[in-house]
């Protein structure tokens, strides 16, 4: 699959925090329910051959995504999304980690914030993805999962889900 814009990661180790920035070719509202429906984000979410499954989601302040990062032969990784502010379409902040299957977090796993923004352009959204940590060794310790790789993959899957 080919994507018109690849996203562009910044890592700033001293601030403890992964910026990533990605256009797309779609209005601000179809991103924001692409990001914030779960019939939407589990087309998207993933990179494959991984997809991910929700378990439950409630996209409110102080509501959550619990869903499983799932791969071919069904075993995965249980996450949560717990949302904090939601400013529809412009943006949303949540906490996150990994979890169990009812969603009670893993005791000694990083939690890392998510601010997510969506800005309209001339031809689109930009948007942007601030993801910050408080201790330096947890940043490294999502980094060395492959977050940079699944990640961009995910938004290459938006961009597909966003052209149809």
């Amino acid at each position: 699959m080919i994507t018109k814009n690849k996203a562009r990661f910044t890592k700033d180790a001293a601030g403890k925090k992964i910026t990533v920035i990605k256009e797309v070719d779609a209005s601000p509202d179809k991103v924001w329910e692409a990001w914030t429906t779960s019939q939407q984000l589990d087309k998207w979410w993933a990179p494959k051959p991984y997809k991910a499954v929700t378990r439950r989601m409630d996209f409110r302040e102080g509501g959550s995504w619990l869903y499983k990062m799932e791969g071919p032969e069904g075993k995965g990784q249980w996450d949560k999304f717990e949302y904090n502010k939601i400013d529809k379409p412009k943006l949303y902040t949540a906490k996150a980690g990994f979890s169990d299957e009812n969603g009670q977090r893993k005791p000694g796993e990083p939690v890392w914030n998510w601010k997510n923004s969506f800005i309209k352009t001339a031809d689109g959204t930009r948007i942007e993805s601030e993801i910050s940590f408080e201790k330096k060794e947890d940043m490294d310790k999502i980094l060395d999962t492959g977050f940079e790789e699944g990640y961009s993959s995910g938004l290459d899957n938006l961009d597909e889900l966003l052209s149809h």
